[in-house]
Formats: structure tokens, C-alpha cells, sequence
């Protein structure tokens, strides 16, 4: 089987979202460091990967893919028949709740947990003041979507039914920075246990090991 391509860091919570599909799936690949340090997401070799200059780019043979949702479908469409089958579902039901989750978590957790990520792993990381008013507000936003979670949470094992799919893993990566605030993940006793139990896969594990690690 030839090897996938990833194209960025593994502390990129869309590369890690990547990486983590990639792993439950048992699919070989490699990655391919990419200094944004240093302008190499708008070099032109790139930007053919890529278009909007923003990382993870994707290859497997001759295909070339961005956006981290999307490439997550295909991987779980192309090697249906290996790693953990259920993660994009068994059926077409289960494909639409799957799907109905992963748009949940793209349009209503992504804004604010992003924000809140940035503001409260990464901005102290690179030396920019954090905005206390930013993160208050951002905090409540994330919170009444977690409230709807937390219901949810009370009447399926996971987001989509009772099988861990990608809409859990979609959460992974901003979930991981926000887990210990107050008022949020942890604090919801549904939402606290699916979290303990998604963030416990080893494919995540994993992934977080990745983070630490230098890209070769």
C-alpha cells in the first residue's frame, strides 16, 4: 500500500484531526514538515496543494486535498475495509447523523473553541497578550453549545448514535486545550464522560505523543 502524505504540524488542531482519522483507520503515512515560519505555505509548490496557503494539504497517489473534514470522509470512503469500519458509519442513516454531528461541530464548537484555543494555548506560546474579554465571551458561546451536547450526551453513548464516528474525533483537537476550564467540558457530567472516554482512544494518545515530537 503506498503511503499518504500530511502536510503541516502535528500541533495544528486541523493536521491532528487528520492524523488521528488516519490512525483509527490504520492507514500508512507520512508527514512532511512545512515552516510557516518561514513562508512555506505561500510558496507556489505549496499553494498547488493547497490554494488558500493554510495547512493540512493531503496526498495519496495522485490525489491532492485540503480541508481536514473533508479529507477525513475520503480517507474513511477509501479504505472502508480497513481500521476501525465504523467511524463514518455502517449505513446511511448512520452516515446522515454522522454528517448532521461533524456540520454541529464545524458551524456551532469550531468558532468559539478555536478562538478560546488560540487565545489560551497559543497566544501565551508566541508572546501575544491574551484578551480576558475575548475568552469571556467566547466561553459563554462554547458553553450554550455544550449545553446542547450535554443533552444529547444524556441520550446516546456518543454524538451519532452509540459507536464512536468521526463526529466524537472531529472534537478531538480544540477539545484537547479546553478540557480543564472551568464551566466547560469537565463540568457537564455527560459531555465529561464522552470526552474522557474519546480522548482515551489510542489513536488521539497517539497524536498527542506526535505534538511533543519533531517532525522529520
Amino acid at each position: 500500500m503506498a503511503t499518504v502524505t500530511v502536510y503541516g504540524p502535528p500541533i495544528s488542531t486541523a493536521v491532528s484531526r487528520v492524523l488521528t482519522c488516519l490512525l483509527e483507520k490504520d492507514v500508512p503515512f507520512q508527514l512532511a514538515a512545512v515552516d510557516m515560519a518561514k513562508g512555506q505555505h505561500r510558496s507556489p509548490d505549496f499553494l498547488k496543494l493547497q490554494p488558500f496557503g493554510k495547512v493540512p494539504a493531503f496526498k495519496d497517489e495522485n490525489t491532492s486535498l485540503f480541508e481536514s473534514r473533508a479529507i477525513c470522509r475520503y480517507i474513511c470512503d477509501k479504505y472502508a475495509d480497513q481500521g476501525y469500519k465504523g467511524l463514518y458509519g455502517r449505513g446511511l442513516l448512520d452516515r446522515a447523523r454522522i454528517d448532521q454531528w461533524l456540520e454541529a461541530e464545524s458551524q456551532n464548537f469550531e468558532p468559539p473553541s478555536l478562538v478560546l484555543v488560540f487565545q489560551l494555548a497559543f497566544a501565551p506560546r508566541m508572546g501575544v497578550k491574551q484578551d480576558s474579554k475575548v475568552i469571556e465571551v467566547n466561553e459563554r458561546k462554547l458553553a450554550k453549545v455544550l449545553d446542547v451536547y450535554e443533552q444529547r450526551l444524556g441520550e446516546s453513548r456518543f454524538l451519532a448514535g452509540d459507536e464512536f464516528t468521526l463526529a466524537d474525533l472531529s472534537h478531538l483537537p480544540n477539545g484537547h486545550h479546553l478540557a480543564n476550564r472551568e464551566n466547560l467540558i469537565k463540568s457537564r457530567k455527560n459531555v465529561g464522560r464522552w470526552w474522557e472516554e474519546i480522548s482515551s482512544r489510542p489513536s488521539w494518545k497517539k497524536v498527542v505523543e506526535m505534538q511533543s515530537a519533531p517532525v522529520s
